[in-house]
């Protein structure tokens, strides 16, 4: 099992930035990526960015050049950086980690961070 938790969340104006962190503890080693989704009112997750074991990157085209995600040397906190926030990146943010096995995959959540960003 893996437990995330998020924190740095708030409200921010638009034009701002904002550092949303992710603590991934337990069965870490097991994890193949770790990233972010968010979830807006009426709408569904969608994954924002997330990081291979290998490091390698991926980001929604939305956020490309203005959100940046990174982890640190344990590979157990992942951080994203959200610069030139928009009105329309409000949601509630969920750190994400999964793991490819034997059956498939499975997914680890967070308990969601909330950001709003106000125009």
């Amino acid at each position: 099992q893996v437990q995330l938790v998020e924190s740095g969340g708030g409200l921010v104006q638009a034009g701002g930035s904002l550092r949303l962190s992710c603590a991934a503890s337990g069965s870490t080693f097991k994890i193949n990526y770790i990233g972010w989704y968010r979830q807006a009112p009426g709408r569904q997750r969608d994954l924002v960015a997330r990081v291979s074991f290998g490091g390698s990157t991926s980001y929604a085209d939305s956020v490309k050049g203005r959100f940046t995600i990174s982890r640190d040397n344990a590979k157990t906190t992942v951080f994203l950086q959200m610069n030139s926030v928009k009105p329309e990146d409000t949601a509630v943010y969920y750190c994400n980690a999964r793991e490819y096995n034997v059956y498939g995959s499975s997914d680890y959540w967070g308990q969601g961070t909330q950001v709003t960003v106000s125009s």
